[in-house]
């Protein structure tokens, strides 16, 4: 193929705009998929994405239109999954942009056009549903207008269930999207055609092939069987299948120039088949020769870095082995997941896994349940924090590869604190910092009242208001990350009756007054239930712990004690009453002192079980309590 009749571009929108449903008409009018063969959200290709009716995974797709080709990338529209639509905009040359008529612009949609932005794409705004009788096409043009600075003549208005002036959007795919480049050697856009290079943009676990890389070509070509090298992780592969998507892997002799592509090399593991790796290959006998080390690797986008995470553990202990290939099969399709090894005494082995968000923890439950069967318990979100303790070579904390800051004259150790029980005693360290991100709520402006409220309780700090135009407001606070990942979502929908949407992103870190809250069950601390928590919010939390402790704790047969406590100092009791046993049952005649006696007796026995007897939890009161 011509590189003049290549044309790579991917589809951008927030969530429930009909974006699936625009790549639906686009297959079905370009013939890529048989008409009996379509049906609704046809790249939405898991069970999962079908029931909730959103977008997970980004799916490449590749079609012909008047003798073009046409490489489409189908991405999500939640913020939980922005990583999977910022690596398919590092991958093409334009975006298509789809606001709802009946909706206008939400704050999703304004994150995806700065992404596209800072990846120099040009952008070609799509209005939908214009068939609604509430859809304002007018109104929705003006704020585009105002958002990416364009005439109103490049704004094409479709309808998508209807079919309404859907083609007209491949019309302009092939007439406004300029001609792609191909790299040189420093990854500059000119002409060289002696190297290959390709950069990974996503991976798949397929059951007969094994790990299938999804690649866009930048330089040169590749064969079947020809010799690649993936620059990053240093592993020589041999490509055992190339080809493209129509949708499904359609095998072809070679891959060309600056198209989107797959490789099949037989890998197993996630290390070795890393996601934003550059695959390499050196081509022409008569051109020096140089080593994969001495390559450099494209650099366009860099792997993410989740804030908040979970513990994961299987339901029974002895499924670890298939509770271990579960997890590693599922992070090499959802390259944001990060997953670490870990055991407690109370929960057994586990794992410490990252995510991007709420809907993000309840996905990767789901698919480990239908993909590989596994039904798994995970605990309440936590996220990651800093502290600046005194520098000391000999400290055990040297272990978690500490960074030497200068703060206030003196010389601290910079550590990030993932499990609240690896937080030192409070006179080692200086000061503890949070994450804070960057929220954005556009909102109607009758909503503005009680959504203030509710940032206030949330610790927010408000940076700006802007109105959009005379009836929407957009509000930019900061505000902590601990705070968003509980119900903020839920409680912002339900203040704004559905019309407010939010997006947020990681900030900075900032100092503030945060404690350590433990909790004790019969006079013995239990690790995996510590957390940290501001101090303002302390007071609810004693209460909260201690009250729903008395509930998912087992009675036993002497009182228990639980606790919670700030630094080793109890600030909230509630005590477990003993189950009784009515040792005078089997008395049915006698005076009342031989009943005083068997009473006394049991009295000293409970008193001997309360003295050395330790109280066994079951994961189920662990889960129970764990859970908001």
């Amino acid at each position: 193929m011509n590189l003049e009749n290549i044309r790579n571009f991917c589809i951008i929108a927030h969530i429930d705009h009909w974006k699936s449903t625009l790549a639906d008409r686009l297959l079905e009018i370009t013939k890529t998929i048989d008409k009996r063969d379509l049906k609704s959200q046809t790249l939405d290709s898991m069970d999962l994405e079908q029931e909730k009716w959103i977008t997970i995974k980004l799916t490449p797709v590749r079609m012909n239109w008047k003798w073009y080709e046409l490489n489409m990338i189908d991405t999500p529209g939640h913020v939980d999954f922005q990583y999977e639509v910022s690596r398919s905009l590092a991958s093409v040359e334009w975006c298509l942009l789809i606001v709802d008529a009946t909706q206008w612009i939400e704050a999703q949609t304004l994150s995806n056009v700065y992404l596209a932005l800072e990846n120099n794409l040009d952008i070609i705004p799509v209005i939908n549903k214009i068939d609604l009788p509430a859809a304002d096409v007018e109104k929705v043009s003006n704020e585009i207008v105002n958002l990416l600075w364009c005439d109103k003549d490049e704004i094409i208005s479709v309808s998508a269930k209807t079919w309404l002036n859907v083609e007209s959007v491949l019309d302009a795919i092939i007439n406004r999207v300029r001609i792609p480049q191909i790299l040189d050697k420093d990854n500059n856009l000119k002409v060289w055609d002696r190297e290959l290079k390709a950069l990974v943009f996503d991976s798949q676990y397929d059951a007969y092939r094994w790990v299938v890389s999804y690649v866009k070509v930048f330089s040169w070509e590749v064969k079947k069987w020809d010799t690649l090298y993936f620059l990053n992780t240093h592993k020589k592969i041999e490509a055992l299948d190339v080809g493209y998507f129509a949708p499904k892997y359609t095998s072809s002799p070679k891959i060309e120039n600056w198209s989107i592509w797959y490789i099949v090399s037989w890998l197993k593991s996630i290390r070795d088949a890393q996601v934003w790796d550059t695959v390499w290959k050196a081509e022409n006998i008569s051109w020096p020769k140089l080593r994969p080390e001495e390559a450099k690797p494209i650099e366009w986008f860099k792997k993410v870095q989740p804030f908040i995470y979970a513990w994961v553990f299987p339901m029974d202990t002895s499924e670890l082995p298939q509770f271990k290939d579960a997890f590693e099969k599922l992070m090499l399709n959802d390259s944001a997941l990060v997953v670490e090894p870990e055991v407690s005494w109370a929960l057994g082995h586990w794992y410490r896994c990252w995510f991007l968000g709420l809907l993000h923890l309840d996905i990767v439950k789901e698919r480990l349940f239908r993909e590989s069967q596994m039904d798994v318990i995970i605990t309440s979100p936590q996220v990651t924090y800093k502290i600046l303790r005194i520098w000391d070579k000999t400290s055990e904390y040297s272990r978690f590869q500490p960074k030497l800051v200068d703060y206030n004259w003196k010389i601290y150790t910079e550590i990030n604190i993932s499990n609240p029980e690896d937080l030192p005693p409070r006179e080692l360290y200086e000061t503890i910092k949070e994450p804070i991100a960057k929220c954005e709520i556009i909102t109607p402006s009758e909503y503005i009242w009680p959504l203030m409220q509710l940032a206030q309780e949330r610790r927010w700090t408000l940076i700006n208001q802007n109105y959009l135009d005379s009836s929407r407001v957009m509000i930019t606070y900061e505000l902590p990350m601990n705070e968003l990942i509980w119900d903020f979502y839920d409680e912002l929908k339900s203040l704004s009756s559905w019309y407010a949407s939010m997006n947020y992103e990681f900030l900075k870190y900032k100092e503030d007054d945060l404690v350590k809250l433990e909790v004790l069950i019969a006079w013995e601390k239990v690790e995996a239930l510590a957390l940290i928590c501001h101090r303002s919010q302390a007071a609810y939390l004693w209460w909260k712990i201690t009250s729903k402790l008395k509930e998912v704790v087992p009675r036993a047969l002497f009182s228990i004690a639980l606790q919670a406590s700030v630094w080793w100092r109890v600030v909230a009791r509630e005590d477990l009453s003993a189950m009784r046993k009515d040792v005078t049952a089997k008395l049915y005649w006698g005076d009342i002192s031989r009943k005083r006696k068997l009473l006394e007796k049991q009295k000293e026995w409970k008193k001997k079980m309360k003295q050395f007897w330790k109280v066994s939890l079951p994961s189920e009161a662990f889960v129970n309590l764990l859970k908001k």
